[in-house]
């Protein structure tokens, strides 16, 4: 108890002071200059907080601290047989190094603070190791995590040798050179493990179900943001986007958005099918700013700044309703003991506090008005309609296809969270657990109520919100456009009429209500004298017809079957697995083969420290000559 109250509230502090100057920069206040901290011929860390920076501050704080409350109700049954206090400190390193992340200037002081970030993270996803799943999860992390430093290590080199290692001034290569190209490739391919972009997401699911909770809504709120954050900042250094940029994104975006969803649609474990809709929507928000380069690249200011308001307001809802279904899912875990949907239901009635704002989320999440969701998708279509209607030939096309797969993106959206909140919270209790469930904490749900207002605030009155969002874009764009502080007032101004017919719509029904006597009868039993909940709709017959019937068969489930085959059967078999095909089909095949090749310079490992430390040596002894002879010819 005592770790959570100084972990949760070194947290929440933390995240208070923190808030107060992104707020100030991000309303239109005054940018911190670059402050030298260390200035030395090798090493120079500086920081730095601009509008840009300030913009990803804002949500790190702000549901840092809301899941920092989260998370002390949440962890005070594991309290009873652990000690807490390292996942508290893990917690709070990962906030102080995403903070670091997008104020540090300097490529040294990036790279500490992003493999800080990624430890502390692999930190808290393994908070139950011993689980095999979730030391698996952990595994799969990590491994993801350093391909992606790699990619970084190289990408950062190349500016350190352009620019002394400053993340703000180098010498900038003209659009479409080899060096642009390869800078912006190596971003793309570091940062994108990050932002889960296919094929690189496949730690994303597996880190997230196998992580507590509040850790949850963390990473998919904010950690994953940080990849597209990368992204941006080495668009503030090379300048002008090459023309390619902008389509590659977008095709980036709309991929891993309907990949995404398709694969969320028919998940058992509620975490992994948000986290599959978290690589959906970042495949939107990527959607969004691949249209604001496209338009920026050539010559359209008003595509550009659509399309980089939507998708950097997208990137804030998202924070809000993804934090806020996580949470959710959460709470149903604290509850029912399980995050198996073909295990719950019922749960309107044991969890009403819980189901109704997991339902407020599901209904923001599926860009269904009032709520947020809507006001960034539709940025987001207007983005994409102007650019198709501002094109010709084949882009003009591509653009106005592109609004056809956002349209059904959003589709299949609404379906798999249909079938997540029907299954979980309507009909009856499909095991004991469900049965027996309960109404989560005030600690608990509390932090819940927080999200869902934040998530009608920025539907009601997004102004703000488009405008924080077009001051960090105006860092790395110099297109410049008035469109969407044009278009979002009259949004906000519906949704808030429809919240305000909605809530007194509601109040008069249970006025309504209250006032007729009540009485109680069974529900229609389809014929059947004595139904049971095993006569229910599952998820998976709910989603068959789309998981098993339209989608591509390399992204349906896994099935095996025993069918019945004589004139008097005893049994049968049916079984599904839900592997990701990416990594069952791509990176498994891989690093099987690699194991196998590697296999043959296991007598490099011999168990003698001795020998070792002569590793080490001779690796020291190479580092230093190869520093003396790069000296020597006058490289530095």
């Amino acid at each position: 108890r005592l770790a959570s109250f100084v972990g949760a509230g070194s947290a929440v502090a933390g995240c208070a002071l923190g808030l107060v100057p992104a707020l100030t920069v991000i309303a239109g206040g005054p940018a911190l200059p670059r402050t030298p901290l260390i200035d030395a011929p090798l090493v120079s860390i500086s920081l730095a907080l601009d509008a840009l920076s300030a913009f990803f501050l804002v949500p790190v704080f702000a549901l840092g601290a809301v899941a920092a409350v989260y998370g002390a109700g949440y962890m005070r049954e594991f309290g009873k047989t652990r000690s807490l206090g390292p996942s508290w400190f893990a917690f709070n390193a990962l906030l102080a190094c995403m903070a670091l992340v997008v104020i540090s200037r300097d490529a040294v002081l990036f790279l500490m603070a992003w493999e800080a970030m990624s430890l502390a993270a692999w930190g808290l996803v393994t908070f139950e190791h011993e689980h095999a799943e979730v030391r698996r999860a952990g595994w799969i992390y990590l491994v993801a995590s350093h391909f992606g430093m790699a990619a970084l290590i190289a990408l950062f080199v190349l500016i350190r040798r352009e620019g002394g290692g400053t993340l703000e001034v180098m010498d900038i290569p003209p659009a479409g050179s080899p060096l642009h190209t390869i800078l912006f490739v190596l971003a793309l391919a570091g940062f994108g493990v990050k932002a889960g972009f296919l094929p690189l997401h496949v730690w994303l699911p597996e880190a997230h179900a196998a992580a507590p909770s509040h850790v949850s809504a963390l990473m998919s709120g904010v950690l994953v943001k940080m990849g597209l954050y990368g992204i941006l900042r080495v668009a503030c250094l090379l300048d002008r986007p090459a023309p390619w940029w902008g389509p590659v994104l977008m095709m980036l975006g709309l991929s891993g958005a309907l990949v995404g969803i398709m694969l969320a649609l028919y998940q058992r474990d509620i975490k992994r099918s948000l986290a599959y809709s978290s690589i959906e929507n970042m495949g939107l928000i990527t959607l969004g700013i691949g249209a604001g380069f496209w338009g920026w690249s050539s010559g359209r200011p008003v595509v550009s700044a659509l399309g980089f308001a939507g998708g950097l307001l997208h990137l804030w809802n998202h924070a809000a309703m993804k934090g806020l279904l996580f949470l959710g899912a959460g709470s149903v875990l604290h509850g029912a003991g399980t995050r198996d949907v073909e295990k719950l239901g019922g749960l309107l009635k044991r969890m009403p506090g819980t189901a109704a704002l997991m339902i407020a989320g599901a209904v923001a999440i599926s860009a269904l008005p009032p709520l947020n969701g809507f006001v960034s998708e539709w940025l987001l279509y207007l983005s994409m309609i102007r650019l198709g209607l501002a094109s010709s030939g084949a882009a003009g096309v591509a653009s106005l296809l592109a609004v056809g797969v956002l349209a059904l993106v959003g589709g299949l959206a609404l379906a798999c969270f249909v079938r997540l909140i029907g299954v979980v919270f309507l009909g009856s209790a499909r095991s004991e657990a469900a049965g027996r469930a309960h109404e989560s904490p005030a600690s608990m749900v509390g932090p819940m109520v927080v999200l869902a207002a934040v998530c009608a605030t920025l539907a009601v009155l997004p102004g703000p919100a488009v405008l924080a969002a077009q001051r960090a874009a105006s860092v790395f764009s110099r297109a410049t456009s008035l469109e969407p502080t044009t278009q979002v007032p009259v949004v906000g101004l519906a949704n808030g009429i429809l919240v305000v017919a909605l809530a007194l719509g509601g109040l008069a029904l249970g006025a309504m209500l209250r006032s007729r006597p009540s009485t109680k009868a069974g529900t229609w039993g389809c014929g059947y004298l004595a139904p049971t909940a095993r006569m229910q709709y599952t998820s998976r017959s709910f989603s068959e017809f789309l998981a098993e019937r339209l989608l591509p068969r390399f992204l349906r489930p896994l099935t095996t079957a025993r069918r019945p085959d004589r004139p008097f059967p005893l049994d049968g078999e049916f079984s599904t697995q839900y592997p990701d095909p990416v990594t069952r089909r791509g990176w498994e095949p891989f690093f099987s083969k690699c194991a196998n090749r590697f296999n043959a310079l296991r007598w490099l490992q011999q168990g003698e420290m001795n020998l070792y430390i002569v590793y080490i040596l001779v690796v020291v002894v190479l580092g230093l000559g190869w520093a003396s002879w790069h000296t020597w010819r006058g490289g530095g």
